[in-house]
Order: structure tokens, then sequence, then C-alpha cells
């Protein structure tokens, strides 16, 4: 038993019939820490957090929670609290009600419960739309209710499906602040899965790149993207070239990538985007490879470049990152 760690995962299997979802994983999240679960669509991520809160049976495998074995513990005494993608609140009740409603069941007194509630509406700034029902709130309103009602019940570990995934852009970047910070205040556990890879490298101390089953890199978001593993993880992650050398395969990160009349690898631009501070200028190499640059906007409009000229892409070898494994260039 190591208390350093909220949660470990011991070679955890899930299999469907005679699919494999998640193939003989193991990990470790640090105590009091936000660890964020990413991949496509299918790689095991969703299985593998319904794993941790025991909404799914684990095939093979054990689950430890607090140094405890919970393998065989249904979620209710696993002390973890799951928030779903689509807030799931009773749609009769009241934010309040919502909120105290797992007091409710184990028998809470009402004045107790709907103290206690409060408490938490207050903790994440709903504590004036108490009475309202979940229809007269807007999706990041719901959020915060729903985020309220998993909290309420003092999880060790909180699980997170996808919970941003509904917000419009701006509210999106509005609430992760917001959730980092309760994390933060709260000192618990917060496993989160999602698509995105800039909602990971935002949140997470442990970033968890997933790919068919499997666990490809685990590492600070930094770490990830300093030092990707694979073509895989370096493609996922994004904001990487990727090449074929004398040296191996390497990653070369695009905003350490320039554009030149000659000495590089010669491609063609494809696409010029604005992006306020910066421009990204898309690239087709001679192999046929998809690259790109991203560069400063006062070094971009000082020499700019146009869709269907010709450029070479040139960047230091001190800026390569070697892969440990090779890539398939798409």
């Amino acid at each position: 038993m190591d208390l350093r760690y909220d949660v470990e995962l011991i070679s955890v299997t899930k299999r469907y019939e005679d699919s494999i979802a998640v193939d003989a994983i193991s990990l470790r999240i640090p105590k009091s820490s936000y660890c964020c679960l990413l991949g496509p669509s299918g790689c095991g991520k969703t299985s593998t957090l319904r794993m941790i809160a025991g909404h799914e049976e684990i095939s093979e495998g054990d689950v430890l929670i607090a140094g405890q074995n919970v393998t065989d513990l249904p979620s209710i005494k696993r002390g973890t609290a799951m928030m779903f993608q689509n807030y799931a609140l009773f749609p009769h009740l009241t934010c309040i009600d919502n909120v105290a409603f797992s007091m409710q069941v184990r028998g809470v007194a009402k004045t107790v419960r709907r103290a206690r509630a409060l408490e938490f509406l207050d903790l994440v700034q709903m504590a004036d739309f108490a009475e309202r029902l979940p229809a007269q709130l807007s999706g990041g309103q719901q959020q915060r209710v729903a985020l309220a009602r998993a909290l309420v019940v003092e999880p060790k570990v909180l699980l997170l499906d996808e919970p941003l995934s509904a917000l419009d852009p701006f509210l999106r970047i509005k609430v992760r602040e917001e959730l980092k910070r309760l994390q933060r205040d709260l000192a618990i556990t917060f496993i989160h899965v999602t698509h995105s890879q800039d909602e990971a490298m935002a949140l997470a101390d442990q970033m968890v790149v997933m790919e068919g089953g499997h666990i490809r890199q685990s590492g600070s978001p930094r770490e990830l993207f300093e030092r990707p593993a694979s073509g895989f993880v370096a493609r996922f992650i994004g904001g990487h070239n990727l090449f074929s050398t004398d040296r191996g395969e390497v990653a070369v990160r695009a905003d350490r990538c320039s554009l030149a009349d000659e000495g590089g690898t010669p491609a063609q631009v494809i696409a010029v985007e604005y992006q306020g501070t910066s421009v990204r200028v898309a690239l087709k190499t001679e192999r046929g490879l998809d690259a790109f640059a991203v560069l400063p906007d006062q070094v971009f409009f000082a020499a700019p470049v146009e869709p269907g000229t010709y450029r070479h892409l040139v960047w230091s070898r001190g800026d390569e990152h070697t892969l440990a494994d090779t890539f398939q260039p798409r």
C-alpha cells in the first residue's frame, strides 16, 4: 500500500465479448492531483473511468483507491463521485434539492442537508439560483450544479466524463479555470476524460494518452509536449512536425520551425491562418507529408507568404526530439 497515490490501476483489462476495450493497463495517480485521460474515440478512456467508478465490471486486474482494493466493491462504497457528460440533473427538482438528493437518500435531516447543499452551491457560485429548476439554467449553470452535487458527498476521487464538451468555447475556458481552482482548494484527486488536448494541457498535473486500449504515455503536460514518446503521441498532442532523418524519426515543435528561401525542407504553402499573436502556415513537403510552422505575427507579416507559393521549412537540429518508435505519415 502506497499512500502517495489516490488511485492505482494494476493490469486492468476490460473485455466486451470478443473485443478488448482496455488491455492490461497500469497507472498510478498521485494524491490530490488533477489527471486527464485523453485519446481518440474508442481508445478506452471512458471505460477506464467507469471501471474506477465501479460502473463497469473489471475483467482482470485491480483498482486501488487511497490504498484500498476496491475492485469488488459497489460504486457507492468506493469513495468516488462521478459527474456525467449530460449532467443528469433531476428536471423536477430545484438546484438545492438536486444537490441534497444523495443526503436525502441516506436519511439526513432536511434542514441539515439543505444547509449543506447550499454551502456547496455557494462553492460553485450558484447559491443565488438554489430554488430554480434545471430548465431555468444555462448549460454552464447546470454544469456547476452537477459539480456541486458530485462534491457534496466529499469523495476521495472525483471522476469527470467530458464535463466541458457541451459548453461554448468562451464558457469552457472559464469553467475549466474554476475546476482547477476547486481541485486545488479541496485538495482531492480529479480524473477527467476529454478529447481536447488544449483542455488537458490547461488542467492536468498528469496527462495520460491512450490508444487502442493501451496507455501510450503518461506524464506532465510539459513532458508530453516537449518529449512525446511516439509519433502517435506527437500527432495527438499536436504542435509538432514529424520527419524521417538520417538520425531516425524525429518530432520538431512547429513553433520552433521557420520559413526560408533555401536550406531546409522544400514545401508548398497550403493555407495561412491568422491566430492573433501568431500565424499558422500549413505546408506540404515534396514527399507529400503535411507540416506546418507557427510564426509570431510580426515575423510572418515582415515576410508574408501566400497559398501556392514555395518555401523551405527550417529548424535547428537541437530542437529535434528522437522518437522511441516510428510513425506512419498520413
